[in-house]
């Protein structure tokens, strides 16, 4: 039974709370998203760079990266979610005590085995319910799983001031596991011009293909800590990335005046 369950915070906020319309929704996204597919796919993607801003902005764009895995779903028993903390300052990584996350789809079992063995290995690792409250970057992307996946588990971790090789090391023992999926939860630039904010996220992009995550300033990504920590361990794993999707608020459903940046890439 579970007992210790997260709340869901932006429901009816970053998007809608009524269950059979989010699934539509959802749904409608990763449709778009196939629809927009293009180029070679990779094998079998190891992780995810998506972003979690309110779905009417973002969820076409996040639609592309779950596009991606649509076709391996079945094999996926747990996923990584590593996004930052937007609430409370975390240093190292945080993690949840919670049994579930809940969104208006249901209950997602957290991977509490996983977290402990985490928690015994790696230092940079902490219980941080704090900064779990009403924090948006891991419950957004929810949904989208909810709708793909059939049974799974989270691993949700919130990743403050750290070094690449802390967040690297944390996610090692999974890039090998073939049920297991890790999604980094990050926006790109914020509140730029159009124009600027184009020309800061192709710059993002570039360094994120390259795998070259030293290339990518706190202003690029507000994730950046993560994305950084993710890089390094798939250029350690001669990966690749490709890109899926690269717009802006401005683009979905934004002024232009003040855009947010939003990027969709696999990497396997």
């Amino acid at each position: 039974m579970m007992r210790n369950v997260q709340a869901p915070a932006v429901a009816g906020l970053f998007y809608t709370a009524d269950p059979q319309q989010l699934s539509a929704e959802v749904r409608g996204f990763v449709a778009e998203g196939v629809a927009r597919a293009g180029g070679k796919p990779l094998p079998r993607a190891k992780a995810l760079i998506v972003p979690h801003a309110g779905y009417i902005y973002s969820g076409s764009i996040a639609g592309s990266a779950y596009a991606a895995i649509a076709e391996q779903a079945e094999q996926i028993e747990r996923v990584l979610i590593l996004g930052p903390p937007h609430r409370f300052p975390v240093r190292g990584l945080a993690t949840s005590s919670a049994d579930a996350f809940e969104t208006p789809l249901g209950r997602v079992p957290v991977d509490q085995e996983a977290i402990e063995r985490l928690l015994a290995d790696y230092p940079q690792v902490q219980r941080l319910d704090l900064a779990f409250d009403g924090e948006h970057c891991i419950e957004v992307q929810l949904p989208f799983l909810q709708v793909l996946l059939d049974r799974f588990r989270i691993v949700p971790l919130l990743v403050g001031s750290s070094q690449p090789q802390q967040v690297a090391e944390v996610l090692e023992p999974f890039w090998s596991q073939d049920d297991s999926l890790i999604l980094i939860s990050s926006d790109l630039s914020h509140y730029l011009d159009y124009a600027s904010g184009q020309a800061l996220d192709a710059r993002t992009s570039e360094a994120i293909l390259s795998l070259a995550s030293e290339r990518i300033g706190p202003e690029q990504a507000c994730g950046r800590n993560a994305i950084a920590g993710l890089l390094q361990l798939a250029k350690a794993h001669h990966a690749q990335a490709r890109l899926l999707d690269l717009r802006s608020s401005g683009d979905t459903a934004g002024p232009r005046d003040r855009v947010v940046g939003y990027g969709a890439y696999e990497l396997a």
